[in-house]
């Protein structure tokens, strides 16, 4: 097994000894001062982007600072939670195999991510209303809606079941929502595209991207070994859902702008 370089080391080293300072002090603001639960993971999250070599770049109009919304977004690593928990305060929603992960789980419900049993019936149900509840108290809720990870070139069918909670956090059903407010739903690209600042072609983004039966501790090896990885988020017009708008027509118009931004980045066509 090749070793890392003696940077990568020292930069991983960094990252462990910066989480074992930071899990004391989110341990006792969860459970005294539940509300400003997620300033300790914004820290947490641009430290490992720090550490790890990630540059982020944005364009587009990113939500207000502060806003609640739902975030809708593709999924290509499980660098994308840090990548864009170090852009702004957020609560994710994951499968719930992640919870059971070692250390990896501990710290997802630290940040009070929200856990979606697939395999229950119901359990769609019982999360929008989780994500509704979060909505209505004025949080920010990142919905990987694809479902799964992708190769890194392509953005895979959005699914719809989970928008409803947008209606969830309205108190009505989709059909009683027409008189009430709106709840907006922000579409985002995540594009890895390349490294120390050349851009990468399609091996380039597939090497990043961790999907199928990719192992993470390989996948992180090569991470490590890149140096520094240049990601971008491109934020889509946001879409108000709720009184004109289903969930299902929310979710085309968020996967339309989610793959024009892709085809984008990609392209290298000039951008406004």
């Amino acid at each position: 097994m090749t070793r890392l370089p003696v940077g990568a080391v020292l930069r991983l080293s960094a990252l462990a000894l910066g989480t074992l300072a930071l899990l004391p002090a989110q341990l006792v603001v969860v459970r005294w001062m539940p509300s400003r639960g997620a300033a300790i993971p914004r820290l947490f999250h641009r430290l490992t982007c720090r550490c790890l070599g990630v540059r982020r770049r944005v364009r587009g109009t990113p939500p207000p600072a502060g806003s609640s919304g739902l975030i809708v977004a593709n999924h290509v690593s499980w660098l994308d939670i840090s990548v864009l928990g170090a852009e702004r305060p957020v609560c994710f929603v994951a499968k719930s195999e992640v919870a059971g992960w070692p250390m990896i789980g501990f710290l997802a419900k630290l940040q009070r991510t929200v856990f979606i049993d697939r395999s229950r019936r119901g359990a769609t149900a019982d999360v929008t209303a989780q994500m509704g509840a979060r909505l209505s108290a004025g949080e920010a809720v990142v919905l990987f809606a694809e479902g799964t990870t992708g190769d890194g070139t392509r953005i895979l069918p959005l699914r719809s079941s989970l928008l409803g909670a947008a209606h969830e956090a309205l108190g009505k059903g989709a059909a009683e929502a027409e008189d009430g407010a709106d709840i907006a739903v922000y579409p985002l690209t995540i594009s890895y595209t390349g490294f120390h600042g050349i851009a990468g072609g399609r091996a380039e983004r597939t090497a990043l991207a961790w999907y199928g039966d990719t192992e993470l501790a390989p996948h992180l090896r090569t991470v490590l070994g890149v140096g520094a990885v240049d990601v971008e988020l491109a934020w889509g017009e946001p879409i108000a859902m709720g009184r004109k708008t289903s969930r299902k027509e929310a979710t085309r118009l968020a996967e339309t702008a989610i793959r024009k931004a892709r085809q984008e980045t990609v392209s290298g066509r000039p951008l406004p």
